[in-house]
């Protein structure tokens, strides 16, 4: 199985860094749009989307993580392009459902209602940083600067795998509130 190498040239780095600005200010512009767009009642489905590819994200990146421990570079190179893959979809599926659907408000009360904001702050400000960590530590990989890619996913992997629990959680609690 071949591994994708990229150079490591001031031209790669800085798509990086503008794709690491350009993903999440796009997400919150698409998010902020008032009138939504009529995409069909399938997009209904989508939240549900979410919470699995959430949910077998934070499963990839766990054993992406025992993978590596365990010395399997190949088998860590490739469910780490599978928890990629699962983010991207998820991005895509998240703002094809937010362009078309109101927001959903959520309606639980006691101590959930804190919970679940806590949760959701603590979900979209990391999942905002996490998108610059995740880009870089792909690149630090691709273009084999390996001793950069180690110490930069000593902060990448926990935070990435928060917002993929924290996601799952949020999705939990809000659920029974989906029309």
């Amino acid at each position: 199985m071949p591994t994708y190498k990229i150079e490591n040239t001031a031209k790669n780095n800085q798509i990086v860094n503008i794709l690491s600005l350009a993903i999440p200010v796009a997400v919150a512009l698409l998010n902020a749009i008032q009138t939504k767009i009529d995409l069909g009642t399938w997009t209904k489905v989508l939240p549900h989307v979410n919470g699995v590819l959430n949910a077998t994200c934070s499963i990839i990146l766990i054993l992406g993580l025992i993978a590596i421990k365990n010395k399997n570079i190949e088998l860590h190179r490739k469910l780490m392009g599978v928890a990629f893959v699962l983010g991207s979809l998820f991005l895509v599926s998240y703002v094809t459902y937010h362009i078309s659907n109101e927001p959903t408000k959520f309606g639980g009360s006691g101590w959930l209602r804190p919970t679940y904001y806590i949760l959701l702050f603590s979900h979209i400000l990391l999942s905002i940083g996490v998108v610059r960590l995740v880009l870089k530590a792909i690149f630090y990989a691709m273009t084999d600067q390996i001793g950069a890619h180690k110490k930069l996913v000593k902060w990448t992997f926990p935070i990435w795998l928060y917002v993929s629990i924290s996601g799952v959680l949020v999705y939990i609690l809000i659920a029974p509130y989906y029309v």
